[in-house]
């Protein structure tokens, strides 16, 4: 980075623009980028200090650039030493997307519950796929409104999961291997591993797979049982499904409202017992 902007002394005047920008040498590196920004100034008959003082908004808007190119700009005026403020970025407004036809139990396939209790449990308590990977089912204890995970940090409430719950342990426990599994959500088939067995612990890989194969096979739910006044909002949702992942549900339940799981698994705002002691 070249030595910093030195503004004229107070009523002295500034030199023109061109032969201001004349002394003043690009930032190594960044020499093509720099021509622009002198060129896009020199349009406006604006020198490195009218930059300095009123930063890239007269030249941004004459060049209709679009805020990622403006913060472009600003870091190379920046590293060429001129003094800007570096723009942030504006993100995004959440997506709002209906994520409760995931929880819907539409039929008794094992794959399917397992992946509507692991929903309905989302919805409410976002946790990354390693925390629900890591999960067992002794931390899960069903009262007659809601369902309380029990974590290190004390038991967390979780409302609206009771019916894919009891749905998906109704089923597996049909199965001894199943029903003797400690995992909340345990491996249905043998994988390609050593270690693989049925019943045994999923990878993050294949609860990420099996997430994106039941947001498909809703989205195909839903354009099947679609009335033709609802055929284009439900297309839009369909289409959205098809390319959603675990981590963007999660990311869209924490957008709609629900608290962040802590590191440690709980969930702040839905805490409802203290911390245990031992």
């Amino acid at each position: 980075m070249t030595s910093g902007f030195q503004p004229p002394l107070p009523e002295m005047p500034a030199p023109p623009a061109v032969r201001a920008w004349r002394r003043w040498p690009a930032p190594p590196g960044y020499e093509a980028q720099w021509r622009r920004l002198l060129d896009a100034a020199l349009e406006l008959d604006l020198g490195p200090e009218d930059l300095a003082e009123g930063g890239l908004d007269t030249v941004a808007a004459a060049r209709e650039w679009k805020p990622a190119t403006v913060a472009l700009y600003s870091k190379v005026a920046r590293y060429g030493g001129i003094g800007l403020p570096l723009p942030r970025t504006p993100e995004p407004d959440p997506l709002r997307l209906d994520l409760l036809p995931l929880t819907q139990v539409r039929d008794d396939a094992l794959e399917h519950l397992r992946t509507v209790a692991w929903c309905s449990l989302a919805l409410a308590w976002p946790a990354t796929v390693g925390q629900f990977r890591a999960l067992r089912r002794d931390q899960v204890r069903a009262t007659a409104h809601r369902l309380v995970i029990g974590t290190p940090d004390g038991d967390w409430a979780v409302s609206g999961a009771l019916t894919g719950w009891h749905a998906w342990e109704e089923a597996r426990n049909r199965f001894p291997v199943l029903a003797e599994s400690p995992w909340v959500l345990p491996a249905l088939r043998k994988g390609p591993g050593p270690a693989s067995r049925v019943g045994g612990q999923l990878s993050s890989q294949a609860l990420q797979v099996t997430f994106g194969k039941h947001a498909a096979r809703t989205a195909g739910h839903l354009r099947a049982a679609a009335r033709p006044r609802d055929r284009e909002a439900v297309e839009a949702l369909a289409t959205a499904y098809t390319s959603l992942s675990y981590d963007s549900f999660r990311r869209l339940a924490l957008a709609a409202g629900t608290e962040p799981v802590a590191p440690r698994g709980a969930v702040r705002a839905q805490r409802r017992a203290p911390r245990r002691e031992g």
